[in-house]
């Protein structure tokens, strides 16, 4: 088992309170549906700090599994997962050799490259795990108070 991590992977401790998963072609969508999830789940308000850190962290790790994770014609599984104090998003995608890795500045003449400077202000930790030679995961958490669950 390969394990690449670029934040310390927190030890499962309790169940998360709900779970979905679900399977994309390679498409953007998931973001809309991983945010009327979390705000169905946690009854917060769509345009809430909380759903909007979730909206934008989802659509950079989808957006970056359609660009840079699956082959043509691929697909990518997105997990939901929510537990007392954080929500966690989660995409596998096919492209174990294909890292993400951390900048410390956006790259000055490119228009793209900032997706992940993004996941790194909005979300609370993220990190990059590869389980086998087939697959990795990019998990991001946001942290929040549940309030209807």
């Amino acid at each position: 088992m390969t394990h690449h991590q670029l934040a310390d992977e927190p030890t499962p401790a309790l169940t998360p309170v709900r779970h979905l998963t679900l399977r994309f072609s390679g498409t953007r969508r998931g973001a809309r549906l991983a945010v009327q999830q979390f705000t169905e789940w946690t009854s917060l308000p769509y345009d809430s700090d909380p759903a909007r850190a979730v909206a934008l962290v989802t659509a950079e790790l989808a957006s970056n599994a359609v660009r840079h994770g699956t082959v043509s014609g691929g697909d990518f599984r997105l997990v939901l997962l929510l537990h007392p104090d954080r929500y966690r998003i989660e995409v596998t995608d096919t492209r174990p050799e294909r890292l993400p890795s951390r900048m410390t500045t956006p790259p000055t003449d490119e228009t793209a490259g900032r997706g992940l400077l993004l996941v790194e202000a909005y979300a609370d930790r993220w990190a990059c795990t590869v389980r086998d030679a087939y697959t990795k995961t990019v998990w991001a958490e946001v942290q929040h108070s549940i309030t209807g669950a």
